[in-house]
């Protein structure tokens, strides 16, 4: 009888399967060693089926598993904070929004930041601080001066003007006196002298600060009349655009009788300057009485604010 065990057949055969040269009767003969191992090969086939039976067990199982992990609920998104822009005037590092990412933010030359310089992404979906703006940083009230004695400092987007007016130099009999930093009143005229009546009496300067690309139109600047006390007043006004380098970018237009207003009608890209002379003149009963220029200089700074 020969043993079904694989491993007892495989050591029998070892056993009995002498070498010819050392042949004996415990040995078997050839018949007997050709038919155990017709038995262990047959014995290994079974063993290969079965094996590979338990295979494709072992795959269905892992199918069914699959199938049923597959139709749990899907994970949850990772959490992340609002999307964060770049403060106007300034700058942005970082672009990963998620949980532990950190923001940066910086300005340009010119301008403070107001806010946290840098932000995180809480678990919560919410980040560690507010989002940071830049303001201009207003150079004319230093402790220390900006601009050489004698000028003015002018505030503008990103930086300062120094600014000194000056008054029409005098001809003939027309002279201008310096009555302020930014305005000059015309001397008494000669009473023969008309063209000295119809030139401005008062001439007033004016600076604005104004951003790049501002929506228009937009009223910039008002000029109205006052009348002195128990003078009777012009009842009537006319204004008008009478010098500088506009190019059209302005309208002079009444508001009420005695306003008038400039308005820009053209969308303006810094940097750049322009200067706009602004007419005022007085009528009283239809005559001439008095005309008051305003010389308004815009300063456009580079930047969107």
């Amino acid at each position: 009888m020969v043993p079904r065990s694989p491993r007892a057949l495989f050591l029998l055969l070892l056993l009995l399967a002498c070498p010819e040269p050392r042949a004996s009767q415990n040995c078997l003969n050839k018949q007997q060693l050709i038919s155990a191992i017709r038995q262990l090969q047959q014995l290994l086939k079974g063993q290969e089926t079965r094996f590979a039976e338990g295979i494709r067990h072992m795959k269905s199982r892992l199918a069914a598993l699959q199938n049923s992990v597959s139709r749990v609920a899907p994970d949850a998104p990772p959490v992340s904070c609002p999307a964060l822009n770049a403060p106007a005037d300034g700058r942005k590092f970082g672009s990963k929004y998620l949980v532990d990412h950190e923001v940066h933010f910086t300005c340009n030359p010119g301008f403070r930041l107001v806010g946290p310089s840098s932000v995180v992404c809480l678990p919560n979906g919410t980040w560690t601080g507010e989002q940071p703006h830049c303001r201009d940083v207003d150079e004319c009230v230093g402790l220390q001066p900006v601009c050489p004695r004698g000028t003015t400092c002018i505030n503008t987007g990103g930086g300062f003007q120094c600014v000194s007016p000056e008054c029409p130099e005098g001809s003939g009999n027309v002279s201008y006196v310096k009555t302020s930093p930014f305005q000059c009143e015309r001397n008494p005229c000669p009473m023969d002298s008309r063209p000295c009546h119809h030139l401005p009496k008062t001439i007033s300067f004016h600076y604005l600060s104004l951003p790049s690309n501002l929506k228009t139109p937009i009223t910039l600047f008002r000029m109205a009349t006052a009348s002195a006390p128990g003078r009777a007043g012009p009842n009537s006004l006319r204004f008008g655009i009478v010098g500088g380098n506009s190019r059209g970018h302005f309208v002079m237009q009444r508001s009420d009788r005695q306003t008038g207003e400039l308005i820009l009608v053209q969308t303006l890209e810094g940097p750049q300057t322009l200067e706009v002379d602004v007419d005022m003149s007085e009528y009283l009963d239809r005559s001439f009485q008095a005309n008051h220029v305003s010389k308004v200089t815009i300063f456009v700074s580079p930047y969107d604010f």
